[in-house]
C-alpha cells in the first residue's frame, strides 16, 4: 500500500452509529446529519475529482462520523446541551468510535478535525481542556481531506457551501498557524471547492 492510502479493513455501520446518537427525528439529528452529509458529499468529491488514492465509502464513513462527540458540549445554538467545551467534541468522538469498535483510522479523522489540527503549543498557550497524550494534527490524506472539506460548511445558519476566501479569514483569525495549515490543504486539494 503506497504511503496516504486508506485500505477498508471492513465496512463501517455508520448510519447504525448515527441513529443510535442522533436520532433522525430530533433537532440535533437533523443539524447533525445536514452538516455531515454536506461534508461528506464535499470530501467524496474532491476525492473523486482528483484522483486521490482513499476508498469513497470510507471517506464517506470518516465524514459521517468526524463529529460524533458534540452532543456531549455545550452549544444550545445547534442543540448540543452536554456538559463539556465544544473544543473537546474531537477527541471526545474518538474516544466513543473507539468504543465502538470503529476503525481507528476513522477515530483518528475525529479527533484531528477541529479548525486546522491543533498543534501542541497552541493547546498550551490557550490552555485548551485536551488530553496532552494525543495528536491532534491531521497526518493521512483521509484525515487532512475530511479536515478540509469540514471547514467549507457551518452548523448554524443555512448550511451553505462558504466560499473559500471566508474560510481562509476565519482561519487567519486563528493566528499563522492555523491560515498557513489552510493554505497547505486549500493546495494539496485545489482546484476544490
Amino acid at each position: 500500500m503506497k504511503s496516504g492510502e486508506c485500505r477498508v479493513e471492513s465496512k463501517t455501520d455508520y448510519i447504525g452509529l448515527i441513529d443510535r446518537y442522533y436520532p433522525a427525528d430530533t433537532p440535533l439529528g437533523r443539524i447533525y446529519r445536514s452538516h455531515c452529509g454536506k461534508v461528506a458529499d464535499l470530501a467524496v468529491r474532491i476525492a473523486r475529482g482528483l484522483g486521490l488514492p482513499l476508498d469513497e465509502e470510507q471517506v464517506r464513513a470518516a465524514a459521517m462520523l468526524h463529529d460524533i462527540g458534540i452532543f456531549m458540549c455545550d452549544a444550545p445554538s445547534i442543540e448540543c446541551h452536554g456538559t463539556e467545551p465544544y473544543i473537546c467534541h474531537g477527541y471526545l468522538g474518538a474516544d466513543i468510535l473507539r468504543r465502538e469498535g470503529v476503525a481507528e483510522e476513522l477515530a483518528r479523522v475525529a479527533e484531528r478535525h477541529t479548525g486546522t489540527g491543533l498543534t501542541p503549543a497552541e493547546i498550551a498557550a490557550e490552555n485548551l481542556p485536551l488530553p496532552s497524550d494525543r495528536s491532534y494534527m491531521p497526518e493521512t490524506l483521509l484525515e487532512k481531506l475530511v479536515c478540509y472539506a469540514d471547514k467549507f460548511y457551518s452548523k448554524s445558519g443555512a448550511g451553505n457551501l462558504k466560499p473559500v476566501e471566508k474560510v481562509r479569514a476565519q482561519m487567519a483569525r486563528f493566528g499563522a498557524g492555523p491560515a498557513g495549515r489552510f493554505a497547505v490543504l486549500e493546495n494539496l486539494f485545489t482546484p476544490y471547492p
